[in-house]
């Protein structure tokens, strides 16, 4: 397995030169041989054209470009490279619209500072050994907000106000 771990190239995306350090280390701790740094989203992007990432951590706060517009762009930018790249947004700011601001944009899994070597190691087996599925609607593009499928999902029509039950067989 460490193999596999080592053979890894992720991207770590932070303003903070210190936080980047840290990040690089925890990620150097688990066997991760290739960690490509950026200093905001745009040299992010930038890296992304060049180099073939399979996982990226990014920070939510940066300029000139932000770790949730990096994530809008490599989801649904015109000339995205991997709109599938897993993406695990970190950050000192976990407010519940910023949560969600981020997991709308389309953020794979999300880290609350302060950081520890355990939340980013338990995050990184997340994107690595549970991926998750990505859906496309018309207003989004991401993975599935679902963390497990419901056995109990028959359909769109779940509640007695949508107006009936949704039958799965073929009578139609």
């Amino acid at each position: 397995m460490v193999d596999g771990i080592a053979s890894l190239r992720v991207l770590v995306i932070e303003d903070n030169q210190h936080m980047r350090a840290i990040m690089s280390t925890i990620l150097s701790g688990i066997g991760i041989r290739e960690i490509i740094e950026a200093n905001d989203g745009l040299q992010a992007l930038r890296h992304l054209k060049e180099h073939p990432i399979d996982f990226a951590l990014a920070d939510f706060k940066m300029q000139p470009i932000d770790g949730v517009e990096f994530t809008r762009r490599v989801r649904n930018g015109e000339h995205t490279i991997n709109p599938y790249l897993p993406i695990i947004m970190i950050t000192g700011h976990s407010e519940r619209w910023r949560v969600m601001e981020a997991r709308d944009a389309g953020v794979t899994e999300f880290i609350a500072k302060p950081l520890t070597a355990k939340a980013v190691i338990d995050r990184v087996n997340a994107v690595i050994f549970r991926p998750r599925p990505f859906i496309r609607t018309p207003t989004f593009f991401g993975p599935d907000r679902r963390r497990r499928a419901d056995p109990t999902y028959q359909g769109p029509w779940r509640r007695a106000a949508d107006g009936g039950s949704y039958a799965l067989d073929d009578e139609d």
